[in-house]
């Protein structure tokens, strides 16, 4: 065998590796991006992306937590590797102006060291009757920390119970790097129980459930491949 053919076989499966990348995680949700980014440049030229918070899709069991246009959705990949574990919606405002509300009652804690983080506990998930989940929000906070979280959920708050549109904060850029903020957004996820009634970690995907069916929106990127998610049916306001 000529010593370069280990080589070129070696660099075709790079490249072909590469393509498969780009195409699997890359392309998917392009059409979604481009039009959040244009989102991002000028807000106002994107109303009719917008929801409003409180709005039921449908016969959701959920309310829609904020106001926004929802950028990424569950299981849409930023980069090689990376698969996106809940919803990011922005609203086109500066940090700490936009309110967050509970998308659905349940039991509220904040660990004491979250700064932009709250959890709530839902004993009943109303998609599987006796099934227990958590509803996560984050980025509640600006970039260096400070907390736009209500005051009414310090640290070490455990398992205080709130009402479907109690106010939780106001949506913030924090990422835990001062020198890196993210978009202004909320960014809410759907977590799993463990074996011992706790919350899994949230980071993985696999601790996660798809949010569509919570919502009635298309929410899940490996079904809704390019369009900005709005409601599925008819809505009404809370």
């Amino acid at each position: 065998m000529p010593k370069k053919l280990p080589f070129l076989i070696a660099a075709v499966a790079l490249v072909t590796a590469g393509a498969f990348l780009y195409f699997h995680y890359f392309r998917r949700g392009n059409a979604r991006t481009l039009q959040t980014l244009a989102f991002f440049r000028n807000p106002a030229s994107r109303s009719d992306l917008m929801m409003k918070a409180g709005t039921r899709c449908g016969d959701a069991p959920f309310i829609f937590p904020t106001n926004g246009l929802v950028g990424f959705i569950w299981d849409d990949s930023f980069r090689a590797g990376h698969r996106h574990q809940g919803i990011d919606i922005f609203a086109g405002t500066e940090p700490g102006i936009t309110p967050v509300n509970a998308a659905y009652p349940g039991y509220l804690t904040r660990l004491g060291d979250w700064k932009s983080s709250v959890i709530v506990r839902v004993p009943d998930d109303p998609l599987n009757p006796g099934r227990q989940i958590w509803v996560y929000y984050t980025h509640m906070a600006d970039q260096n920390g400070t907390s736009y979280i209500s005051s009414q959920f310090p640290p070490g708050t455990s398992e205080v119970f709130i009402e479907a549109g109690t106010l939780l904060g106001y949506q913030g850029n924090y990422s835990g790097d001062p020198n890196n903020p993210v978009g202004v957004h909320l960014h809410v996820s759907i977590v799993k129980n463990d074996v011992n009634g706790n919350f899994k970690n949230e980071l993985d995907i696999r601790n996660t459930y798809d949010p569509s069916n919570y919502f009635n929106m298309p929410l899940n990127a490996n079904t809704n491949k390019d369009t900005v998610p709005l409601c599925n049916q008819g809505t009404t306001n809370e």
